[in-house]
């Protein structure tokens, strides 16, 4: 719900941030200037303490901050812990944060893609098109193969293998992927040079050679779209995740500069194994997006979305669309692999129907495109999550991805279940649902036990989620109504889990359906609830009360368990 009702009352930004002799918005402003005005109808305050005056020492959204009470002096002056201020003075918590000038060059269309208008104009050349025409941006290049570039003195069985993760003590320099690249085919410039030449100077990396990307065994949280978000991953870090991933990010979005897109590349300073996933359907928008986060923010990895299966992408030819698309895929893997300095790689289904896997078959090509993983998620885009994970075939296709690593992915809810998954022989489990049931999940696979946790330990992650949420998305009337729709969101999810005291039986699987049952206590009962109104009522304990006429409904109808 968008907090819309407040729209009219809203106290003009110049006046927050201490600029009110000139507004941004000049005669043509809407908002209010009056700070008496806007206090006469702002609602009232949720509580006396304000996260971000005790954690920074500052509130930028001064008295638009539901907690304003806490920092404001006579006169609505904004108090500061100028001590505290100091502390935090410099420190850049979030980082890949969208500049105005970056997007004032994407919306205008000048920012440079060398490296990608480069590989497009290659390919283009490789299809007889003389880099004219719509074949350059590879869209029109479907039913045709990508020439492989390989020397051609190497035959089949003797091109290089791609590298797996570094064996314990190996040095962790970056790898070599001896991997087929188009734009490898171009002349270089000739080196110019000031001074002595060294072997660093003469002897440069190939384009498609990549850093490795060192996760085998680590525990990877899946990109979630909508409770993926950054607060989120902040309570799975300080659980045990290893890895992070963003929200699916549509390319094309990202390259016109839409802010609500960018938000979802942020990164905060305690993800330290941190990527990013991309989803597009075109290799020009895919290699060209690759290109303009490599140069514009800061990734351990970027993953590409061939696993998507909602209608929206998928009739347009990307996500799942892309594994039957296999000539794009690979223009797709390759033209990104080619513009990126960090390891690429690819998560996807079984296959598209359900009784048809196809994952055995492009894997292999995945790894000749030059993936550094894939992640393999052991259901098709037909069965959605209504049956179990085939960790069978997902087996299967770890023995074929050697020496690639391959994650797997599906029904991970239990220590059990993960040690069942990592004798499997994959390189490594990565959590979606299960995180978002339990997001102590982590904690229990590492120090292998059940967590019998309560309902008090459990609100107290809540109450870290919204203190995080208010961090991320303000203190303000819409950050607070923000932070309280991606909680909702997630306790959709939350209420799920049956405390492990009263199961008959360990563990809890991810697709039974707990009949209604009552808890050890009332907050545990409110909890287990699958009624929207009482996931309500664990906001408003946290948030205060909901806006008049609020409704909700989860964007993935959690309570349907689908």
């Amino acid at each position: 719900m968008k907090p819309n009702h407040y729209e009219k009352s809203r106290l003009c930004p110049s006046v927050t941030q201490g600029c009110a002799e000139k507004c941004y918005f000049g005669s043509r402003c809407r908002f209010l200037h009056d700070i008496d005005e806007y206090m006469a109808v702002k609602p009232a305050d949720l509580g006396q303490n304000c996260v971000l005056f005790e954690t920074f020492g500052k509130c930028i959204y001064g008295v638009t901050c539901r907690f304003a009470q806490a920092h404001l002096g006579d006169g609505y002056q904004n108090l500061i812990n100028t001590d505290l201020a100091k502390q935090w003075e410099g420190k850049s918590l979030v980082r890949n944060n969208l500049s105005k000038d970056l997007q004032h060059q994407l919306r205008k269309k000048k920012f440079s893609f060398e490296k990608a208008d480069e590989y497009l104009r290659h390919l283009a050349k490789l299809h007889g098109n003389g880099g004219k025409g719509n074949k350059a941006s590879g869209n029109s290049t479907e039913g045709q193969e990508v020439p492989n570039c390989t020397a051609p003195e190497e035959g089949p069985g003797d091109a290089p293998e791609h590298p797996g993760l570094p064996e314990e003590g190996e040095d962790p320099k970056p790898a070599v992927l001896e991997t087929p690249c188009p734009v490898d085919a171009l002349e270089r410039s000739p080196i110019k040079t000031t001074g002595p030449v060294t072997d660093e100077d003469t002897v440069k990396l190939r384009l498609c050679e990549k850093k490795k990307l060192e996760i085998q065994g680590k525990l990877y949280l899946a990109p979630l779209t909508t409770c993926g978000n950054l607060p989120f991953r902040r309570i799975c870090k300080r659980f045990g995740a290893d890895v992070t991933c963003g929200e699916m990010a549509v390319c094309t979005n990202l390259l016109q500069g839409q802010s609500s897109e960018w938000a979802l590349l942020k990164r905060h300073h305690t993800e330290d194994v941190f990527g990013v996933q991309l989803e597009g359907a075109f290799p020009d928008t895919m290699t060209k997006c690759a290109e303009l986060l490599n140069q514009t923010i800061e990734v351990d990895f970027v993953d590409i979305n061939v696993g998507c299966p909602i209608d929206l992408v998928y009739k347009k030819g990307g996500g799942c669309a892309l594994m039957t698309r296999s000539n794009k895929f690979e223009q797709i893997v390759r033209g990104m692999n080619s513009v990126l300095d960090v390891p690429l790689t690819v998560k996807i289904r079984t296959g598209v129907q359900e009784k048809i896997n196809v994952a055995h078959k492009i894997i292999p090509k995945i790894r000749e495109w030059g993936a550094s993983m894939v992640t393999l998620h052991g259901r098709s885009r037909e069965q959605r999550y209504t049956k179990v994970a085939d960790w069978d075939y997902i087996a299967e296709c770890a023995k074929i991805a050697c020496p690639m690593p391959l994650f797997g992915n599906g029904d991970i809810l239990s220590y059990e279940d993960a040690n069942r998954a990592m004798q499997m022989g994959v390189s490594g489990v990565m959590i979606a649902r299960g995180a978002l049931i339990k997001p102590w999940i982590f904690t229990e696979i590492k120090e292998q036990r059940h967590w019998d946790i309560s309902s008090s330990e459990r609100f107290d992650i809540l109450k870290d989620f919204t203190n995080y949420g208010l961090e991320h998305w303000g203190s303000d009337t819409q950050g607070v109504e923000k932070t309280r729709k991606f909680l909702l969101e997630w306790l959709s999810f939350l209420c799920r889990y049956i405390p492990v005291g009263l199961l008959e039986h360990l563990p809890q699987k991810i697709n039974e359906r707990p009949p209604y049952y009552m808890g050890r206590d009332y907050l545990e009962t409110l909890m287990a609830s699958q009624n929207v109104d009482d996931w309500i009522k664990i906001s408003e304990l946290l948030l205060g009360p909901v806006p008049a006429n609020f409704t909700f409904l989860p964007k993935h109808k959690a309570n349907s368990y689908r």
